[in-house]
Parts: structure tokens; C-alpha cells; sequence
């Protein structure tokens, strides 16, 4: 019994050396490995094909359900026209609505009164149709629409998963450049690729914080002109290269 437990004993001894013996082979040979590391960036400009505009309905009255009412009409008024425009529902969202009271400064000494009660609602209109962005400001403006708050453009999750792709396989060969250069700079030669990562990404977004006067929107003498511009898809990875 004692002869058998002694020879178990040796057997799993054994086992555990030479466990730790490959465990330190396998460390040693991956501390052996030489590296080159790279970071690659690109970028691909391309037109929006997206656009949201915020516009709001600002009624003011003395009586606070007069001045509801009133937005309630016109912002009413304001919806049927994009619609009619071809304008989904899907693609108008409200953003924002208050009630508050101004009061008239000059009773402070006396105690504050109330002035009138001014009541805001913001609605935000998707357009997919670009080109007709103008158009579309010119609609809700001419329906009651007395203030264009923000034009915001951007690129489309179609559009940007299908050059999302091309700008990461310019990145990736950018990277592979320039450790390339300084491997034959060195004298070594890109065995394989070790670790692969990409970086942070932040959809293309184009801001325009107009704040426009519906009044001079008006009075204008052609259609509003916008411009979308171009905005930029971006990628970033950092590769480790093996050499030999």
C-alpha cells in the first residue's frame, strides 16, 4: 500500500514539474517574440444624406389656455404641411414644450404681475431628401412656424455601415505601411500579425446653430438656401506586428 501511495506520489510530482517546465518554455518564447507596432488612421469625405431641423411654434397671450390653444392651431397647421410634403410621421418628433409666465418689470416695486404667458413648442423634422431642406424650412414657416432653431446634417446608418468598412481596410493598410518602412528600415522582415484593435469612433455630425427669425424667413424673396457641405468618417487601429 505505502509502496503504491509513494509511486503515485512521484507520478504526480513529475506531472507538476514538468507542467511549470512547459509553462516557462511557452512564457520564455512568447517574451522572445519582437514586435513592431502601428497606428493607422483614416478618413472618407462624403455629402450627408441626412438632415434634422428644428423649428418651433411661439404663442403669447395674456390668458395661459388662449396662448395653449393658439400653439396648439398653428403647430396643427405646421405638421399638415410637412406631411403634405411627403414628410412621414415617423420623422417628426416633438422636442420640446413649456408654459411660463413674463412678468412685467415694472411692477416690482408694487409686486411682480403677470405680463402674458408665452408657450413654446419645438418640433424635429427628419428629412431623408436632403436637397429639399430648404424647402422644408419654408413649409413650417409659412404654416406658423415662427423660429428655426438648429439644422443639424448627418450621414445615414446605410450609408456610413458601407464606408464605415472601406475607411477600417485603409487604416489597416496604413498601419501595415509604415510598420512595413520600419521593418526594412530595421533590417526584419512582418511575420504575422500578434494583437489587432480599433479605435474610439464617433458618428459624422455637421452642427448649424441658426436660431432664425421666421419673420425675416418671410420675407425673403427666394427659397431658403442650404447647404449641407461634407463631413468626414474617420477610423483608427493599432496592429502588432510579429517580425523575423
Amino acid at each position: 500500500m505505502n509502496t503504491r501511495i509513494s509511486r503515485e506520489a512521484i507520478l504526480l510530482l513529475t506531472l507538476a514539474i514538468l507542467a511549470w517546465a512547459l509553462a516557462g518554455v511557452a512564457s520564455a518564447a512568447e517574451n522572445s517574440e519582437r514586435t513592431i507596432s502601428a497606428t493607422g488612421n483614416a478618413e472618407i469625405t462624403v455629402t450627408p444624406d441626412r438632415a434634422m431641423v428644428t423649428v418651433s411654434v411661439v404663442t403669447e397671450n395674456a390668458n395661459a389656455l388662449a396662448a395653449q390653444n393658439e400653439n396648439a392651431r398653428v403647430m396643427d397647421s405646421v405638421v399638415r404641411s410637412l406631411e403634405a410634403m411627403g414628410i412621414e410621421k415617423k420623422d417628426l418628433k416633438t422636442t420640446g414644450y413649456s408654459i411660463y409666465p413674463i412678468y412685467d418689470d415694472s411692477k416690482v416695486p408694487f409686486g411682480q404681475k403677470v405680463k402674458y404667458y408665452r408657450v413654446t413648442n419645438s418640433l424635429r423634422v427628419t428629412i431623408r431628401d436632403v436637397p429639399r431642406t430648404g424647402e422644408v424650412i419654408d413649409s413650417a414657416v409659412n404654416a406658423g412656424a415662427n423660429q428655426v432653431d438648429s439644422i443639424t446634417f448627418m450621414v445615414s446608418e446605410e450609408l456610413e455601415s458601407s464606408l464605415r468598412a472601406d475607411v477600417l481596410s485603409k487604416a489597416v493598410n496604413k498601419a501595415f505601411s509604415d510598420a512595413s518602412a520600419v521593418a526594412g528600415a530595421a533590417g526584419v522582415t512582418i511575420r504575422g500579425v500578434k494583437e489587432i484593435s480599433v479605435g474610439a469612433y464617433y458618428p459624422p455630425v455637421l452642427y448649424e446653430n441658426v436660431r432664425a427669425s421666421a419673420v425675416d424667413m418671410k420675407s425673403a424673396p427666394v427659397p431658403t438656401p442650404i447647404e449641407p457641405g461634407e463631413v468626414k468618417i474617420t477610423a483608427s487601429v493599432s496592429v502588432v506586428y510579429l517580425i523575423g
